[in-house]
């Protein structure tokens, strides 16, 4: 009935779609399985894709030919680019999308690619055999072949989902949960654990009163995720503000002794950086009130999206406390919010390739390794795809170190910290954030993606030469181009910087607080006229070049100081027990971990920098 594939994907959110298409566009031959087709790249939770770091990790993934980024343009209603305020090291770009939009889209992609099949059905099991995972088994009792298989189960591993005193099996409101590979997978040797997570109550719109929540709108000039030629956002739709109050808490405490976070039902560790609104009233006692961002959930929907008011409290203290909110007061709730439980797998137990260490061929991405949202799940998907690619055709796997990308830092940290909370990603966990920026992920990326043979390069690669060549040119540009202090002197005194007293460089006006690359060109003529050709991106990466040229040189330099260790191996099967020099902490997490390089042993929880000295004599260095 089936052919044998070479890689079969299981499960279609985020992690799945990416997976899938990154196999797929690899040249494996690929089948995507899920309980429900309907739901394919469902928005779980918020309709929004990007934030801070998050945005980042977007644009990585279009720089290695992902699709998020493109589904995301052609389906965002609205675009803000986070943390202006800030260095261009914390600009993170975040859409809000049409959920029904982005859905289609996504599935409209998929079934375009020649290389990916699909199949509707639960997966029970793996077909394992000495030690290599040879396919799945279904809940009919199918058994489908592949050469390698990706788990990208979400919270679907025996979920649970919790309203109130209420609980019931589920992976996600209204589909069921799947059972049988965590008894599997833990028969095999594998640790499991309990994580959750939770969402808020979705309400119409229709019975909002806008007038009285904060407006808040996107950009003026709205950028793209994708760095292909997406369509423009043309009609924004906004968002609102609104506050909870010390009348909302109260009525919400009524219900803290049926909550099952309070007592005890729920065992999983929730999100820290995404709490439920019963968990900040607890946490945050001191604080009368709390934001909420109320989001639509798409153009041709009156559906809204509470954010910030995740809850798993009885319905009816959900609805009394949403109807005490400024502007809610005639608020119609279309569902309560949950909490759901969920089966997870700490990931020390893969190698930085993402494949299992128990079973060859087995790659785990997504939420089974314990990250929260949909970009850690994508960049995880799109590495795994990639790798059980590699794995079939017996090449070397993918790795992105540290200093390559945000996807580098995040694997990196699951693989040799792990994580007991759900993981997320935010810039402060990247040491070399400056050289991270989401302006020039193509420039990163896009060039090791076609390294690899990834299918449709060629034409990313030319642009990416092309911006290369723009960012030098302008900088030339800028360095011969000399400012009159007439033209330029009014607007340095705007932004209190000081006059100047004769012709000046223009690039090192640029180098001056306050003062960008627009700022100059709109007083600059022969500027103006010279740049004109230039894209706002092209020359705000270019703005960013000139500016923090020494911060980014110096960044550099610590980065080839990490790649030394980097470039020191270390053989799988060594026997960290025969150097009595190391600690037996680390003999006892080297030896599990099996690192594949020094720097990779030196981010190892429990190594510490003396461990890793006595390795280095060791290896001759």
């Amino acid at each position: 009935m089936f052919p044998k594939y070479d890689v079969i994907v299981v499960g279609a959110g985020h992690a799945g779609c990416e997976a899938a298409v990154a196999a797929a566009n690899m040249g494996s031959k690929v089948l995507l399985a899920t309980m429900n087709m309907n739901t394919i790249a469902q928005m779980s939770c918020n309709p929004a894709m990007g934030g801070v770091a998050k945005g980042q990790i977007v644009r990585e993934v279009d720089a290695l030919g992902g699709y998020s980024g493109i589904v995301t343009d052609h389906s965002m209603i609205q675009f803000r680019m986070l943390n202006l305020s800030k260095g261009p090291a914390m600009w993170s770009p975040r859409a809000q999308s049409d959920r029904m939009e982005f859905a289609a889209k996504w599935r409209q992609m998929l079934e375009a690619h020649p290389n990916i099949d699909f199949w509707q059905e639960m997966v029970r099991g793996l077909i394992v055999k000495d030690g290599v995972c040879k396919g799945v088994l279904t809940g009919i009792g199918l058994e489908i072949e592949s050469d390698s298989v990706v788990l990208t189960n979400g919270t679907f591993l025996n979920g649970l989902i919790h309203i109130g005193e209420k609980q019931f099996g589920g992976g996600r409101a209204g589909e069921k949960a799947a059972t049988g590979i965590t008894e599997q997978l833990v028969e095999l040797g594998f640790e499991s654990g309990r994580m959750k997570t939770g969402t808020p109550p979705r309400v119409d719109g229709r019975s909002l009163d806008w007038d009285k929540m904060e407006t808040q709108p996107g950009d003026e000039n709205p950028s793209k995720f994708s760095f292909t030629d997406t369509p423009e956002l043309t009609k924004q739709i906004p968002c609102h503000i609104a506050f909870t109050s010390t009348e909302v808490h109260e009525v919400l405490k009524t219900g803290f002794d049926r909550s099952p976070m309070f007592n005890g039902r729920i065992r999983g560790l929730g999100p820290r950086y995404c709490p439920s609104i019963e968990d900040k009233i607890e946490r945050f006692a001191d604080k009368d009130r709390h934001q909420l961002f109320v989001e639509p959930e798409g153009r041709n929907t009156c559906e809204i999206y509470v954010n910030g008011f995740s809850s798993s409290l009885p319905e009816d203290v959900q609805y009394k406390a949403l109807r005490k909110i400024v502007g809610f007061e005639n608020a119609k709730m279309f569902r309560p919010g949950y909490a759901i439980e969920y089966d997870f797998f700490p990931p020390t137990q893969l190698d930085i390739s993402l494949e299992t260490r128990l079973v060859k061929n087995l790659f785990f991405a997504g939420q089974i390794n314990g990250t929260t949202g949909y970009e850690e799940a994508a960049c995880q998907g799109l590495m795994a795809g990639i790798n059980a690619h590699m794995a079939v055709n017996e090449l070397e796997p993918f790795i992105l170190k540290r200093s390559d990308a945000y996807i580098g830092v995040l694997i990196d940290d699951l693989v040799n910290k792990g994580t007991k909370e759900p993981y997320r990603m935010f810039t402060s966990r990247a040491e070399y954030r400056i050289l991270l920026r989401q302006d020039n992920a193509d420039q990163r990326l896009t060039p090791l993606a076609s390294a690899i043979g990834m299918q449709g390069m060629e034409q990313r690669l030319e642009k990416v030469k092309e911006k290369e060549q723009a960012l030098i040119d302008i900088e030339k540009l800028f360095k011969k181009t000399s400012v009159e202090p007439a033209k330029l002197n009014p607007f340095l005194a705007t932004v209190g910087s000081k006059a100047l007293d004769q012709k000046q460089k223009a690039i090192n006006l640029i180098n001056r607080p306050k003062v960008g690359i627009q700022d100059v060109m709109a007083n600059c003529e022969a500027l103006e006229v010279a740049l004109a050709p230039y894209s706002i991106d092209v020359l705000h990466s270019a703005e960013t070049k000139i500016k923090y040229a020494g911060y980014i040189e110096k960044e550099q330099e610590m980065v080839d100081k990490m790649n030394r260790l980097e470039s020191v191996k270390l053989h799988a099967d060594f026997d960290y027990h025969k150097l009595p020099s190391l600690s037996a902490e680390a003999k006892e997490k080297l030896s599990t971990q099996k690192p594949r390089t020094i720097g990779q042993a030196s981010r190892i929880s429990g190594v510490s920098p003396s461990d890793i000295s006595v390795l280095l004599v060791h290896v001759g260095r």
